[in-house]
């Protein structure tokens, strides 16, 4: 076994001084792994997970999903690999109704970003552009510890974000790019005044979830998951009241509430990554560095696939600005009816027949 991939049986990684939260805390890695465990055991096609170790010695937790009817896998070798990254406070169990499909005809990968999951908790700057560059640095260290040379990325979310600064900086890693309901892309609006009474009129936008705005009312002065690890022994419970709509999403899997304990587990270790994600953000729907600034950085014929969830809070017309911006570069926005944020566990079947389809236009 390489040095730069260590077994999953590898002894767990601390919290550092966070070591006695757990007496009032529920969690632990050890239950998130037990937690993660029920829900990959619904994979049909063979998985490998295992740690990869990056030169600081953070380690990055990665499942590998190949097609198990593959001949000794001949087929798939040749085929560009796709690459996906979870949102914030996500891990690599939220993609279990999508890696059996998109594994049919290419290696899949999936891996806990830096600071989130069963990845190493490091400190993150509180600098918006170092918090940044300390993610997508992780993400190429991962890529050349795996020696991946090119792959198709898929970033949802938070991840859509960092996957296209990651493609801006390395751009001749990556075959195609495939965004998915990505966060931090538009700017601010300023607030307009309109008349003698100085009335304010903002944008209309579809409504934050309830769990979005309980986010927004404790983010100034907490980091944004705060109010899960101070509930203590009530943390559980408090996932599923604020989300049982994840309960929903995966109830064709699960009976009971699996899908919210692997949430509360990835969420209520050490808030590593999710410093960094504060210190990239003026409050939770807007990036200090708003991604439609620099999206004409990435090179012009890098092909950009747009989705976006119909009942999403994140506005579709941000897609639109970016087809504009990029002219006559390959970029494509599709919306996918009936799915909200998550687009790829509320309709995983046509979520997994578009982002297939964009993968065949590559090889």
């Amino acid at each position: 076994m390489s040095p730069a991939m260590q077994d999953e049986t590898d002894k767990e990684q601390t919290s550092g001084n966070w070591s006695w939260w757990p007496s009032w805390r529920p969690t632990s890695m050890s239950l998130l792994k037990t937690a993660e465990a029920k829900i990959l055991a619904y994979i049909k096609n063979d998985v490998w997970s295992r740690y990869v170790t990056l030169p600081n010695q953070n380690r990055i937790w990665t499942l590998k999903v190949t097609n198990k009817s593959a001949r000794k896998h001949t087929d798939q070798v040749a085929q560009t690999p796709l690459v996906m990254i979870h949102g914030f406070g996500g891990g690599v169990g939220l993609w279990i109704r999508n890696l059996d499909a998109l594994s049919h005809s290419r290696p899949v990968y999936a891996f806990d970003l830096l600071g989130f999951g069963r990845s190493s908790h490091p400190s993150f700057p509180s600098d918006a552009s170092l918090a940044e560059e300390q993610f997508v640095t992780s993400i190429e260290q991962w890529r050349q510890s795996l020696g991946l040379e090119r792959m198709i990325l898929l970033g949802h979310s938070l991840g859509g974000y960092l996957a296209t600064s990651y493609t801006i900086q390395y751009p001749e890693r990556v075959s195609h790019l495939i965004l998915v309901d990505a966060w931090g892309f538009p700017e601010r609006p300023q607030p307009q005044f309109e008349g003698s009474g100085g009335q304010v009129s903002e944008d209309k936008r579809v409504s934050p979830s309830r769990w979005v705005k309980a986010l927004v009312s404790v983010f100034v002065l907490f980091n944004p998951l705060a109010v899960f690890r101070a509930a203590g022994p009530w943390g559980p419970g408090l996932v599923n009241r604020f989300r049982p709509d994840f309960n929903r999403k995966f109830e064709n899997l699960f009976d009971d509430d699996t899908m919210t304990q692997y949430i509360y587990h990835c969420n209520a270790q050490n808030p590593s990554g999710e410093v960094g994600f504060k210190a990239m953000v003026e409050s939770i729907g807007w990036a200090k560095r708003p991604m439609v600034q620099r999206v004409h950085l990435l090179p012009p014929s890098m092909p950009v696939s747009i989705l976006y969830g119909s009942l999403s809070w994140v506005d579709p017309s941000t897609g639109k600005t970016v087809v504009q911006i990029r002219g006559k570069s390959p970029t494509s926005v599709t919306l996918i009816e009936d799915a909200s944020h998550h687009v790829y566990a509320d309709q995983p079947e046509e979520f997994n027949r578009v982002v297939e389809s964009i993968c065949n236009t590559v090889d």
